[in-house]
């Protein structure tokens, strides 16, 4: 490490960067325990519901790539003050939201706010540490960030039930606007005492920055890995898993809330386990990848068919297999840095984080208009049938995913062979 910028730790700077996610990743889950009293605060049915996830994560998406152009040009620093106050402004207005225009606005400005942050994260992991410990670190990040999934379950759940919508989601606001402190006073672009702002990059620029990652198979590798990985657990996670487990299987909301907290800490083991078989086998990522994806859609499976409502170890078995998704889809992060030159990271990042949050936001919104299409006029609640017949819409995202993961694999190692490359522990 160089001199920091009045001898502060590399770890202090990380700490604070960390915890800015993890207050991201929270604010991110707190609509996916409250989905259901959402619905009845605002009068809406499940796909006018899940508008309000569609717009937070399409503006998560739509932003990846500029946001990936603001780091460079501002840095770290700016970019995660700037998202964490869209955020709390978004929860403050989530906070006294009685109608649906004002809360879809609200989601949109923590999705704003949240999609300055990870990658945030990962330029001060950039900068702060020696690159050996890159791969390792940005595992830990994605892992340590699911902790603000647990504040987003049942203390939130707790909270909302005990004080009401209003004072929990100005709980929810206080929490960022004190992390938002915490990074002013602690984060440092990088270890450097003066730091020369970067140019501003002209569109020519930028464009060829972007075809030239784009252009790059490994790119779309970790873009379709990211998109056939991440949804199923996100899905669960921030909108419809806490639903199902309530409505569909008839779950007390603490029991729903205490197994997406399951679900959370086990993406915390699962993560760095993940993060070794990457190191360990670099050359079987993709196993990897087909191995998640095939074991989720067979848990998946064996949960939509069972008669009746599902007994509990088999929600338990469902919950942790999820988990890995998370961190699964991490590896197409891995596939934008090791197939890239160092200064396109950032515009391949940027490429390969669409590619789960549009699986995502496809996922919500077909769900959602599944559940009202099966549920019965009348009905109070969706049966446990519509939620079976809602949620067999994954095998089609994973079908298409998977085709595309093989495809680009190939064309990888095609690329490889027709350059007259060296393999080296890039390999797919």
């Amino acid at each position: 490490m160089t001199a920091a910028t009045g001898r502060r730790p590399a770890v202090l700077v990380y700490a604070v960067a960390v915890t800015a996610y993890v207050a991201a990743v929270f604010h991110r889950s707190s609509l996916g325990v409250t989905g259901v009293d959402a619905a009845d605060r605002f009068h809406i049915n499940a796909a006018a519901l899940a508008t309000f996830s569609v717009a937070q994560l399409a503006v998560y998406a739509a932003m990846q790539i500029p946001v990936g152009v603001l780091l460079d040009r501002y840095g770290s620093r700016r970019l995660l003050l700037t998202g964490g106050a869209l955020m709390v402004v978004g929860q403050l207005c989530f906070a006294v939201a009685t109608d649906v225009p004002l809360a879809v606005a609200a989601r949109v400005l923590v999705g704003l706010g949240d999609a300055m942050t990870f990658i945030s994260v990962l330029r001060i992991v950039a900068f702060w540490f020696p690159g050996r410990r890159n791969p390792l670190l940005v595992q830990l990040t994605g892992t340590i960030g699911q902790l603000g999934a647990v504040l987003g379950a049942v203390p939130l759940v707790a909270l909302l039930h005990h004080a009401g919508w209003t004072p929990a989601f100005l709980t929810a606001a206080a929490l960022g606007a004190t992390v938002l402190l915490l990074v002013l006073v602690a984060v440092r672009d990088t270890p450097h005492r003066v730091h020369p702002g970067a140019v501003a990059p002209d569109l020519a620029s930028v464009r060829r920055q972007l075809a030239a990652a784009w252009g790059q198979p490994g790119t779309r590798l970790g873009l379709w890995t990211h998109f056939v990985t991440q949804f199923s657990g996100a899905v669960f996670a921030l909108l419809w898993g806490y639903p199902f487990l309530v409505q569909g299987q008839g779950l007390s909301p603490t029991a729903a809330a205490s197994l997406l907290t399951l679900m959370t800490v086990a993406t915390l083991v699962c993560g760095p386990v993940i993060a070794h078989l990457c190191a360990r086998h670099p050359f079987r990522r993709s196993v990897v990848v087909f191995a998640i994806t095939a074991g989720t859609a067979a848990v998946w499976a064996v949960v939509l068919a069972w008669p009746g409502r599902a007994p509990h170890w088999l929600l338990v078995t469902l919950v942790v297999v999820l988990a890995v998704n998370g961190p699964g889809s991490v590896i197409g992060f891995d596939y934008a840095r090791t197939f890239n030159p160092v200064h396109r990271i950032g515009s391949a990042t940027g490429i390969v984080n669409v590619g789960g949050f549009v699986a995502s936001i496809l996922l919500v919104l077909a769900v959602g208009v599944v559940l009202d299409l099966a549920t019965p006029a009348g009905a109070a609640t969706p049966p446990l049938s519509a939620f079976r017949w809602a949620f067999a819409v994954q095998y089609l995202l994973w079908a298409v995913g998977a085709v595309q993961v093989l495809r680009y694999r190939n064309a990888a190692r095609r690329r490889w062979a027709a350059e007259g490359a060296v393999p080296t522990p890039v390999a797919a």
